[in-house]
């Protein structure tokens, strides 16, 4: 065998080793992932995976913040609406045929999976109480969601509440009108929206700002 029939093939031998080794062919091929959103049931995975794409992609964002956070929004969105009960969602018995309107607003969608419909109004009944209405509400399931008056408009999940918010309770239900009253030393001249407030996570939901 003469030498430069060796000399080739050792430059097999070494260019087949270093191959071997490095498999530069793998940085051209793609690797599709698609795991489960851990902590749901197979219900709630299939509802998941059902879920507009935005709304998957949404979580999919979330996990980078806190895998916590995306568990417990993707189980309250998979799961039933919560109505209020129709005997609930009448105005309160003692509202004038004309009741005073005193602000309003409607509520926007802050991103797929944060968001809600409607409008927020705030009547003032005959003795002088006020009160919150929601009317044609709808809005994304989320855990542990309270109803909050602010001193800012909030338009992002992960604004804050402003200074000296005023909790009116915990959301009756995600779909259906309802009510909530406003302490009466409330000055509501201060107060620029009713915000939708997911407590745990410190996140925004909706916000209707008042006009």
């Amino acid at each position: 065998m003469n030498r430069k029939l060796i000399a080739v093939i050792v430059v097999v031998i070494v260019v087949a080793a270093g191959l071997a080794v490095t498999r530069p062919w793998l940085y051209f091929v793609n690797r599709e992932v698609n795991e489960a959103f851990p902590g749901l049931t197979d219900a709630q995975r299939e509802a998941v995976a059902n879920m507009p794409e935005d709304q998957k992609q949404a979580l999919i964002d979330m996990a980078k913040s806190t895998r916590k956070m995306v568990e417990d929004t993707a189980i309250a969105q998979s799961g039933a609406d919560t109505v209020v009960p129709a005997a609930e969602q009448a105005m309160p018995p003692d509202m004038p045929d004309e009741p005073t309107v005193l602000v309003m607003g409607s509520f926007i969608d802050i991103d797929p999976i944060h968001g809600a419909e409607g409008s927020a109004t705030i009547y003032e009944l005959p003795d002088g109480e006020r009160v919150l209405r929601f009317e044609d509400f709808r809005s994304k399931n989320g855990p542990d969601l309270h109803v909050y008056l602010s001193t800012e408009a909030p338009t992002s999940t992960f604004a804050g509440l402003g200074a000296n918010e005023i909790h009116l309770g915990a959301l009756k239900g995600n779909v259906g009108n309802q009510n909530y009253d406003i302490p009466a030393d409330v000055d509501l001249s201060t107060y620029r929206s009713v915000v939708i407030y997911c407590v745990p996570f410190r996140v925004v939901f909706s916000t209707a700002a008042f006009a």
